[in-house]
């Protein structure tokens, strides 16, 4: 899907991923107000209201009433590659698979 393909939030939210995953933005770095944001981007505020909303539920951003929105410290995680979160949970499975069989064949053998 192209840039061109996205509606104006989907880009905004797009590139703050992009930014975080480049390292560009990192955990509780101030984001732009709105009005920079809307600028920035040449969109309407309630724009780049809606994109901060996904941000926040798809947990890359938190926002404090009054003080602004910021990159959250799990941002990263957030963001990485679907790919790269199902080989870092596979890895979890197997190394807990392999501690379970280690206690269960050293249970055993006290047996004998």
């Amino acid at each position: 899907m192209t840039a061109e393909d996205l509606q104006p939030y989907q880009r905004i939210v797009r590139d703050v991923k992009d930014q975080v995953r480049l390292g560009r933005l990192k955990g509780n770095d101030k984001l732009p107000s709105t009005r920079e944001l809307a600028d920035h981007y040449g969109v309407a505020p309630g724009t780049v209201q809606r994109a901060l909303a996904e941000l926040r539920t798809e947990g890359v951003v938190y926002s404090h009433q009054g003080r602004g929105s910021f990159v959250r410290e799990s941002a990263l995680d957030a963001v990485a590659d679907p790919t790269s979160q199902a080989i870092k949970r596979l890895e979890e499975a197997v190394a807990e698979l392999t501690e379970r069989l280690e206690r269960l064949e050293a249970s055993q053998n006290e047996g004998r």
